[in-house]
């Protein structure tokens, strides 16, 4: 259950960092990833968060008591083509399957509708079951998908699309 009394926020002094690690432990200690997937996302979280425009771009964080449950993203980039891009999706492991990712989700796409984006993209890897399940059941259909090396493996790439 998620706990009474958490809060759906953005930025906090710390998110950053805190977002970037929840990212980097989760994926080495699930799927082996290693240094240089830390580092792209500390890399393009921080450019990101450097030229936020909250006219265009969202980031939620899920806390409580002072720890990260969980973050989610929309860079709202002009420049990209394929529309905004949801990312930095996660949700701590014992808050998973609670509805955590739910909330998220959907306050990251209603934040798309209101803001007048026409499409929202993503990408991340097969395997992640649970999250394909929540990305599907919000309408996203799986667009592309390819075997890449990458941050010290072999994954199959994904790109899902959300046509709003």
């Amino acid at each position: 259950m998620i706990p009474d009394g958490f809060t759906i926020g953005g930025y906090f002094p710390g998110a950053i960092g805190q977002v970037v690690q929840a990212h980097a432990m989760y994926y080495r200690e699930h799927w082996g990833f290693d240094v240089s997937f830390e580092s792209q996302v500390a890399r393009e979280l921080g450019e990101f968060m450097g030229r936020y425009d909250p006219g265009r771009d969202g980031f939620w964080t899920a806390r409580f008591d002072g720890s990260l449950l969980g973050s989610i993203a929309i860079d709202g980039n002009p420049e990209n083509p394929d529309g905004a891009r949801l990312r930095w999706f996660i949700v701590a492991s014992e808050f998973r399957g609670k509805g955590l990712g739910s909330i998220l989700i959907s306050r990251a796409i209603t934040f798309c509708r209101e803001s007048g984006q026409k499409r929202i993209f993503l990408w991340t890897f097969r395997g992640l079951e649970a999250a394909r399940v929540l990305y599907e059941k919000n309408g996203f259909t799986l667009a592309q998908e390819e075997s890449v090396e990458q941050w010290g493996g072999i994954i199959v790439e994904q790109k899902y699309e959300l046509v709003l």
